[in-house]
């Protein structure tokens, strides 16, 4: 082949290549929000950020989740509950401007295989991943839920970055205040203070600690809370100065009902008002459990409540399921529907 006949060649295969790759992404192009489908990234590959937080960052939103192993299998030792679980991959990072398309912009916290001994090994787990971006410092802190394989560790993980989509550095995992940490969340109120929120006692108890001024410890103070009503999985957000809470029972990967809780200030007295969804299937959360709330930024009192739906045997199929919250009052109400605009 010439030089000039090669020439052309490549170009026409660089031209199909492109027209392809424009072709899968404009397959995979989301404009609406359906609950419990699968979900593509722009490159048309299946989204994997499970048990995620949203973070919102010079106008762009940043979607971080769990990155699970393609393979589920239980602990046959663990009796007390139904341990399914597979690999630790790390933490994803998406990335997008209108919540419907994702770009994958990476492991920000990856898994380190080659070290046995390390929290991060695929071995442990790594649930909940949230990001705050801190003034002050200039820092994004990531916060986690750590485990051992058969769930008995109860850490908290911190790592931070100098950039959204990392990589972040790896700072370690503890107890805060000396008791366990499970599922968990953070929070950043208006005034630049933060909170870690996580379940604790064996699940029994919910702990809202406030954080130091870096992010990265608690600070020691802090309050118990729902004392042995057994609730996990917080999910915060503030409307019109007060606190919102909500959180679901402990049924293992099984869904069960939520329940929205409200206060005055993040250590103040918390109220339980009952469970905050309705319609079929209310009672089960939609058969999903909650992980994070988040505002649409620009829009008036429009919160978006982000769940998963847990497949226990198959967990890299686990769904999203992304619903608004309605507001009557002080009241909340997340009705299921099939499909949604964010308008």
């Amino acid at each position: 082949m010439n030089k000039k006949l090669k020439s052309v060649f490549l170009s026409t295969i660089i031209v199909f290549a492109s027209l392809a790759l424009s072709c899968k992404q404009q397959q995979h192009r989301v404009d609406e929000i359906v609950p419990g489908a699968v979900w593509y990234d722009t490159d048309g590959n299946v989204i994997n950020a499970h048990g995620g937080g949203m973070l919102y960052h010079e106008g762009t939103y940043y979607w971080y989740g769990e990155h699970k192993g393609d393979s589920t299998y239980r602990l046959p030792w663990v009796v007390t509950w139904e341990c399914w679980r597979a690999d630790a991959g790390g933490v994803a990072c998406y990335s997008s401007t209108d919540l419907k398309n994702w770009k994958f912009e990476g492991l920000v916290l990856p898994s380190t295989p080659d070290e046995p001994d390390s929290d991060l090994h695929p071995s442990q787990v790594i649930e909940r991943p949230k990001v705050i971006y801190n003034d002050k410092t200039g820092k994004f802190v990531m916060w986690m839920h750590i485990e051992s394989p058969d769930y008995e560790k109860a850490h908290a993980g911190v790592a931070i970055s100098d950039t959204p989509t990392g990589k972040f550095t790896y700072l370690g995992s503890f107890k805060p205040n000396g008791q366990d940490s499970r599922d968990q969340t953070v929070f950043k109120d208006d005034d630049g203070r933060a909170y870690h929120i996580c379940s604790s006692e064996w699940n029994k108890t919910l702990y809202i600690s406030l954080l130091n001024d870096d992010y990265t410890q608690v600070s020691g103070v802090y309050t118990r809370n729902f004392i042995n009503l057994s609730r996990e999985a917080p999910a915060v957000f503030k409307r019109k100065g007060k606190y919102y809470m909500i959180t679901s029972g402990c049924t293992g990967w099984d869904p069960n009902e939520s329940e929205y809780h409200t206060a005055d200030s993040m250590l103040g007295e918390w109220t339980t008002i009952g469970n905050p969804c309705v319609g079929k299937d209310a009672d089960l959360t939609f058969y999903s459990q909650i992980t994070y709330v988040f505002p649409v930024v620009g829009k008036d009192d429009y919160f978006i409540a982000m769940f998963d739906r847990w497949n226990k045997t198959n967990l890299i199929d686990s769904r999203y399921v992304w619903l608004p919250i309605e507001f009557e009052g002080d009241k909340i109400k997340i009705e299921w529907r099939d499909r949604w605009k964010i308008e």
